[in-house]
């Protein structure tokens, strides 16, 4: 098959790039001719791997160019005609390439892969101000609420209008959880399936060793409840003064996270690497007896954590969108309310207490992953789909000829 692969960014330092390249790699070892189309954006930096490119920016005007970008619809209709896919598997494409370029595909086979809510909330993430989760249809409430400030609030609105009327080129729709698949029916994008996103096979980290260790990975921001990690490993400390806390990552609450730091007297027990290139990464988390992702938001997904199941790491996980589904709590890993310091100290407790019990969860989460999170499993279902699509086509056609 001639597959093109279409995203707003193709840098790869963010999840659904790094997914972007695992399906290209594995689509090609299996013997398709895959190629990517992505905007000239370097979102986070880094060598592009795009092989064609329309121009995109990160600057002020990024807001005008999400809702309008013709440049990504004439270079995409000149590959369209020169590459002629069979299949267009289109992810992120509001925040780059803007909804122009979906006429383009009505007459070609094509899924939509939603990887988070931006298909259905301007921000992307179904949540408000004030850290409560939003549950209305995008629409003054944006203005109201104070999610959009009135100069970005008229064009994403011309934006998400293009993007309704011209949502049905799309011969397909997936989520990447059922809680972004639920929110996507509720606006009425319907029918929706779901294929979790797969993580590369690797081999399980070694045993663990003292001190008892917890770690954080991701980006430093609101959304992600640090501060409620950091107030909960205050309370531990109290019980087991030699636990450590590791933070890794970079972000616009890294000096808010330094003075919370001090101000709860951690400085000694709760270190912060910066952001780490991948191998860098592994072997500081490698050294965890438990991952937390202590969100406040409704992660769509959860790769930090898929990633650590995959290792053989214990975690704890907010009980919130796409984490809760992927961890059986007490079984595969500890669900905790969002927000909770204290219910997270206590599971952050019972884990660094007993390193037989980290080694038990994290062998359980690990033996889930290979079953449900592999980079196999995840393009045999794309595959599937591809070819569900064209053999509509191929009907289609039969019934048009005669």
């Amino acid at each position: 098959m001639r597959i093109l692969l279409v995203n707003d960014y193709a840098t790869p330092v963010g999840g659904v790039e790094i997914l972007i390249l695992m399906l290209r790699d594995r689509l090609r070892e299996r013997g398709h001719e895959v190629r990517v189309f992505a905007s000239s954006a370097r979102s986070g930096g880094g060598e592009s791997f795009a092989d064609y490119e329309c121009f995109g920016t990160t600057s002020r005007f990024r807001t005008l160019l999400q809702t309008a970008n013709p440049w990504a619809y004439w270079r995409l209709r000149r590959v369209l005609g020169s590459f002629q896919p069979e299949v267009v598997h289109v992810l992120l494409h509001l925040t780059q390439l803007s909804p122009l370029i979906l006429p383009l595909l009505r007459n070609i086979p094509s899924v939509y892969h939603a990887q988070w809510y931006r298909a259905v909330c301007p921000l992307g993430t179904k949540m408000f101000p004030d850290g409560q989760t939003c549950h209305v249809s995008l629409g003054t409430v944006c203005y109201h609420t104070h999610c959009l400030p009135l100069r970005d609030w008229v064009p994403l609105m011309v934006q998400m209008h293009l993007w309704r009327q011209w949502r049905h080129a799309f011969n397909r729709v997936v989520a990447v959880s059922t809680v972004v698949q639920r929110s996507l029916i509720a606006d009425g994008i319907a029918p929706v399936d779901v294929i979790r996103n797969g993580i590369p096979l690797q081999e399980s980290r070694p045993p663990l060793a003292s001190p008892p260790t917890a770690a954080f990975a991701g980006r430093f921001v609101r959304e992600k409840g640090i501060d409620v990690l950091l107030r909960a490993f205050a309370r531990v400390v109290v019980a087991i003064p030699e636990a450590r806390l590791v933070l890794v990552g970079d972000g616009p609450e890294r000096v808010p996270l330094r003075r919370l730091i001090a101000d709860l007297g951690l400085s000694t027990r709760v270190s912060m690497a910066g952001h780490l290139p991948h191998q860098e990464l592994e072997q500081y988390l490698t050294k965890a007896w438990v991952q937390v992702m202590p969100s406040r938001w409704a992660e769509p997904f959860g790769l930090v954590a898929a990633e650590a199941m995959m290792r053989g790491t214990a975690v704890i996980v907010s009980d919130t969108g796409g984490l809760a589904e992927l961890v059986q709590d007490g079984d595969t890993g500890f669900l905790v309310p969002p927000g909770d310091s204290e219910a997270l100290a206590t599971r952050l407790l019972q884990v660094l207490h007993s390193r037989d019990l980290a080694e038990h969860i994290g062998q359980a989460g690990r033996t889930m992953a290979l079953a449900c999170l592999s980079e196999r499993t995840v393009v045999d279902r794309f595959v599937e789909v591809y070819q569900q699509l064209i053999e509509q086509k191929d009907m289609r056609g039969k019934g048009n000829a005669t």
